[in-house]
């Protein structure tokens, strides 16, 4: 019950995002987490960090983001709603996110989608997810049937593999000038994109990356130069997020990201996990996501970018495993 009452206190702050004043939230769960979490307790104790010590965010030590596939990561005992797990190959290790509280999760996902584009339930939203929808376990999958189910138009659904259906729902939606989000994993959007390619007028298409194996990796520019072709859309869309995240971030097609009011990404030195680096320059990218606030809000992820002054921020690639060494050096000995 405890626990309980603290997420229900924790989410009326998220709420009020971006109005208070984000660092003094952040500074808030590192110091909740730094004392209940068990395994970033040990992290710190480790790096021979003492909390009391630490004073702005640039000090905190982020946890690499490998713990979530082998460790159970939460703050405080409770037990999980349901558990989010990474897709991964035969033989790897999927990376696993308990969920306290199905509350937090959708609270912050509508907060940062309308943050950017309004009301949800104002769009109609087709979902173009299969690779996500053919295991179990997908938090993407779970936002946007909660998006679906927010939607006040009945044609909102998700679409496995009928694409001939979801091309005549996308024309309906086109020629009735509903406000409508497509929001689908690459290589499915590119299937559609060849065997429907069609006007799309002012419908919102979002990408979220991945070809799961599917098909041929490209670049981002790539994708979205054959899909703006296709559907004859001034732009994509991109959508950044992932199984340890239950914040994210959207991009409205210029190549940057903008991280919802929960989230914020910080750049640090590719080959010093401790370091961190300037503005504008390519980083490993360390997340702040204070909706994981039962979890761990503090991620060193693999991925490399840039991040700008105005919090934005670009992914470029992943790192390597020579590049994440240190890291790896430090999740060995816990």
């Amino acid at each position: 019950m405890v626990k309980r009452r603290y997420t229900d206190r924790w989410i009326t702050k998220l709420k009020s995002l971006p109005n208070p004043d984000f660092e003094v939230l952040a500074m808030e769960a590192f110091r909740y987490q730094a004392i209940y979490n068990p395994l970033y307790r040990s992290y710190l104790d480790l790096l021979q960090k003492d909390p009391k010590q630490i004073t702005q965010l640039t000090e905190i030590p982020f946890l690499p983001i490998q713990f979530f596939k082998n460790q159970t990561i939460q703050t405080e005992n409770w037990e999980a709603f349901t558990t989010f797990s990474s897709s991964s190959t035969t033989g790897q290790q999927p990376s696993l996110h308990h969920l306290h509280s199905a509350q937090l999760y959708e609270t912050v996902s509508r907060q940062g989608f309308e943050y950017f584009y309004g009301p949800i339930k104002d769009y109609c939203i087709l979902a173009l997810l299969p690779s996500y929808l053919e295991r179990s376990g997908s938090s993407l999958v779970y936002m946007a049937d909660y998006f679906i189910r927010q939607s006040r138009y009945k044609e909102s659904g998700f679409f496995l593999h009928d694409l001939a259906s979801l091309a005549h729902q996308l024309e309906k939606c086109r020629v009735q000038k509903i406000p409508t989000l497509l929001i689908g994993v690459s290589f499915a959007l590119l299937d559609l994109a060849e065997q429907f390619p069609m006007p799309l007028g002012e419908i919102i298409v979002m990408e979220t990356g991945g070809m799961k194996g599917r098909r041929k990796e490209i670049t981002r520019e790539e994708l979205h130069s054959v899909l703006t072709s296709a559907f004859q859309v001034p732009a994509i869309h991109s959508e950044y997020g992932m199984t340890e995240l239950l914040s994210q971030g959207y991009s409205k097609g210029d190549g940057l990201f903008l991280p919802s009011p929960t989230m914020r990404v910080l750049g640090r030195d590719i080959t010093d996990p401790l370091a961190t680096q300037q503005l504008g320059q390519t980083a490993a990218l360390n997340i702040i996501d204070l909706a994981n606030i039962n979890t761990i809000s503090f991620i060193a992820t693999d991925d490399i970018g840039q991040v700008y002054a105005d919090h934005s921020f670009r992914v470029m690639g992943r790192l390597d495993n020579s590049d994440v060494r240190g890291c790896n050096l430090m999740v060995a000995d816990l």
